[in-house]
C-alpha cells in the first residue's frame, strides 16, 4: 500500500477508537459506523463500494423528503411516521446520527406522540407542528452531511 501524502497524512485524523484513516467527518457522522462501510471496500477500487452506498443514500433521503412533504401538505400522520422510520434507519446504517435522531421524532410525532416516543400527543395540529420544525430541521441537519461526505468522496 502507497504511503499517504503529506496532504492526506494531515487530513487523516485519529477516531476515538484508535483507528485511523478518515479526516474530520464533524460531530454528525459517527466514525466507527461510517469506519465498517469503509471496511467494505476493495482497497483495489478505492472506496466505489461505500461510495455507492453513500450516494444511493443521497437519492433516497431526496426522494423520502418530498414524500415528507407531501404527507405534510396532506397531514397525513401515519405516512410521516413511516418515512421517518424509513430514513431513521437508512441514516443510521451510514453512522449519521443527526439525521437519525431527527427522523426518529418525526416518527414519533407521527404516532401522535412526544418527541421521545414516551407520552401520548392527542392534538394532531400540534404533531403537524412539530413535524413541520423538525424536517426543516433534518434537512439542514442532511445538507451538512451531505457536503462533508461528497467532500471524502472527491477524487
Amino acid at each position: 500500500m502507497p504511503e499517504p501524502t503529506r496532504h492526506e497524512a494531515e487530513d487523516r485524523q485519529q477516531s476515538e477508537d484508535g483507528s485511523i484513516g478518515l479526516p474530520d467527518l464533524g460531530d454528525s457522522i459517527d466514525v466507527t459506523t461510517f469506519e465498517q462501510i469503509l471496511e467494505m471496500d476493495d482497497e483495489e477500487e478505492g472506496h466505489a463500494f461505500s461510495r455507492s452506498i453513500v450516494f444511493s443514500f443521497f437519492e433516497q433521503a431526496e426522494q423520502t423528503f418530498t414524500k415528507m412533504d407531501d404527507a405534510l401538505n396532506e397531514r397525513d400522520l401515519p405516512e410521516l411516521s413511516s418515512l421517518g422510520h424509513f430514513l431513521k434507519g437508512s441514516s443510521a446504517t451510514l453512522g449519521l446520527t443527526k439525521v437519525r435522531d431527527s427522523c426518529e421524532k418525526i416518527q414519533h410525532f407521527g404516532q401522535k406522540k412526544d418527541e421521545a416516543g414516551t407520552t401520548d400527543e392527542p392534538d394532531e395540529a400540534k404533531c403537524l407542528a412539530q413535524i413541520k420544525e423538525t424536517l426543516a430541521a433534518v434537512k439542514e441537519e442532511y445538507a451538512e452531511v451531505e457536503k462533508v461526505l461528497k467532500k471524502f468522496y472527491e477524487p
